[in-house]
């Protein structure tokens, strides 16, 4: 059997279809979804399609985060095999399907997926998007290749359940936690390029710098929890930043290339001071970005 968990938080919006593409999946006879919610209005969006679907089950979190909900998701769940997923993105057609084909390899221990930018890549932020989700893919690609380590992405990964760890609260990055946990046990993690989700990104500045913070900065934060981090860095992140050049077409993207650059080195700075001297934590970093809605 296997458990789709669902987070969502005040995504009444967007919760149906995320619900409606998943039941698009070719799925096991087998099957329960799980959407987990503090909000009255998700919760009552997503309960429409539970009364059509006795598979579909909601459960009320406190509102503590995203780590707190999957623990009381992953408790509440009877499948072997957990998708996680959230309440914002879209999964493509038989994506699931081919996140659970690798399972019947015992060594593997989780699968991730191919997050796709929804946004379009005319304007400068749809671009940084294009180029940050391609980038990703072929680095995947790349270390898969090679037999190197890779990342879950937290926008739809599986994982066997008796592998799951209980999170700490104050994860700001459970997908790289995680992933650092099924290593640990010994078992590795397969990457499935067409298992695509598709994912609204940032639109502004603003929200740009929140997004990455909040996932980036979950690293430095992971170092400290484990006393190690092996899958993201600056040092990492610099060294794959040749890549970035294969997507430009025009003096327009070269430009937009040269500020997003700019912007890392920003981001990367404000980590540091945010993590390191300001001892930011959880509440402080995790930030809700509207634009991504």
């Amino acid at each position: 059997m296997i458990s789709i968990i669902i987070t969502a938080y005040k995504e009444a919006r967007t919760i149906g279809k995320v619900i409606h593409h998943i039941l698009k999946n070719k799925l096991p006879k087998n099957y329960e979804i799980i959407v987990t919610t503090p909000d009255d209005e998700t919760a009552a969006e997503a309960k429409r399609y539970a009364k059509k679907n006795k598979k579909i089950k909601i459960l009320r979190d406190k509102g503590k985060g995203k780590p707190a909900a999957l623990n009381l998701a992953v408790s509440k769940s009877k499948g072997d095999i957990l998708v996680l997923t959230d309440g914002e993105v879209f999964v493509s057609e038989n994506s699931i399907e081919k996140l659970l084909n690798p399972f019947a390899n015992p060594k593997i221990g989780a699968t991730s997926g191919n997050p796709v930018s929804l946004n379009s890549k005319r304007n400068k932020y749809g671009f940084w998007a294009y180029v940050l989700t391609n980038v990703a893919n072929d680095l995947r690609k790349d270390a898969t290749k090679c037999k190197k380590k890779i990342l879950c992405s937290g926008y739809l990964f599986a994982i066997r359940k008796k592998l799951f760890p209980r999170l700490p609260e104050n994860l700001l990055s459970e997908d790289g936690y995680i992933s650092q946990k099924v290593y640990s046990k010994g078992y590795f993690i397969a990457y499935l390029e067409n298992s695509k989700v598709y994912v609204k990104y940032p639109d502004n500045f603003s929200d740009w710098i929140k997004q990455k913070k909040r996932s980036a900065g979950g690293y430095n934060q992971i170092k400290k929890i484990l006393g190690k981090s092996e899958l993201r860095s600056f040092s990492s992140e610099a060294l794959g930043a040749f890549k970035f050049f294969k997507y430009v077409s025009n003096v327009r993207e070269f430009i937009w290339l040269m500020n997003l650059y700019v912007s890392r080195l920003y981001l990367w700075f404000t980590i540091f001071i945010d993590v390191n001297l300001r001892k930011k934590d959880q509440k402080q970093l995790w930030v809700r970005v509207e634009s991504t809605k």
